[in-house]
């Protein structure tokens, strides 16, 4: 039976080994049976630089090598790991996206994203990821001592979550016309993304087009999942 899983939001740290535990089981198990593994995104919780080497990082790159061996993998950068870079992806055996990117999802075209730049309300955030995912702002960064980097993450996870109790929640998810706009620009009828931890399937008309969205969870209380064959599209929880 063909398969492909999607997952987002993972937020994978090393003070959370019950979420790396389930991932863990998922790729030893059904993802082993997968036409492809997509990860939209966030599947750290910080990511600082392809040379912060870990054991625990390291865990996680040997486990998605093992299945990279028999089973493709792709990675969208999301707002917490944008930092990866080629390095790490040839050790986990991923290969990383574009932002935006189409695929043919068993005759389906399909446009997947992280979805951080649908959230277009959220000003402040959107000035950042603007700076952050310039030529020059990562490679500025990279160029400074890993310390240095560890303590300016820690600080940003901080200033993070103090502004994100300051906003609404309409605020921080995504604008319907951005929606509308990428998925006109890339001309199709299903967006998959994650980002803003709210999953569900989303549909609406647009051009006499019946549309849909699907919001991939977080990994925080389950590990949610959605599954596509050629006949259905289903989110799914895999307990930790």
């Amino acid at each position: 039976m063909s398969i492909t899983y999607f997952i987002s939001d993972l937020h994978l740290s090393a003070d959370r080994k019950d979420i790396s535990a389930c991932l863990f089981r998922f790729l030893q198990t059904e993802a082993l049976d997968a036409d492809a593994l997509y990860i939209l995104g966030d599947l750290f919780e910080v990511w600082i630089g392809d040379d912060d080497i870990t054991p625990f990082s390291e865990s996680i790159t040997n486990a998605l090598k093992t299945l990279s061996v028999t089973v493709p993998i792709y990675f969208i950068h999301g707002n917490r790991d944008f930092a990866i870079r080629q390095a790490f992806a040839a050790r986990a055996g991923m290969t990383i996206l574009p932002e935006q990117h189409v695929i043919d999802l068993y005759g389906r075209k399909v446009l997947l994203m992280h979805g951080d730049e649908l959230c277009t309300r959220d000003i402040e955030y959107q000035k950042f990821r603007k700076k952050s995912r310039s030529w020059w702002w990562p490679r500025l960064m990279l160029l400074l001592p890993l310390k240095t980097r560890q303590k300016i993450a820690n600080n940003g996870r901080q200033t993070s979550k103090n502004n994100q109790k300051q906003l609404t929640a309409e605020i921080m998810d995504v604008t319907q016309s951005e929606v509308e706009l990428a998925m006109q620009r890339h001309g199709v009828d299903l967006l998959i993304h994650g980002h803003t931890h709210r999953p569900k399937v989303h549909t609406f008309n647009l051009d006499n087009k019946l549309m849909k969205r699907i919001v991939l969870g977080d990994w925080y209380d389950q590990g949610s999942i959605l599954i596509a064959d050629k006949q259905h599209l289903s989110l799914a929880n895999r307990v930790f």
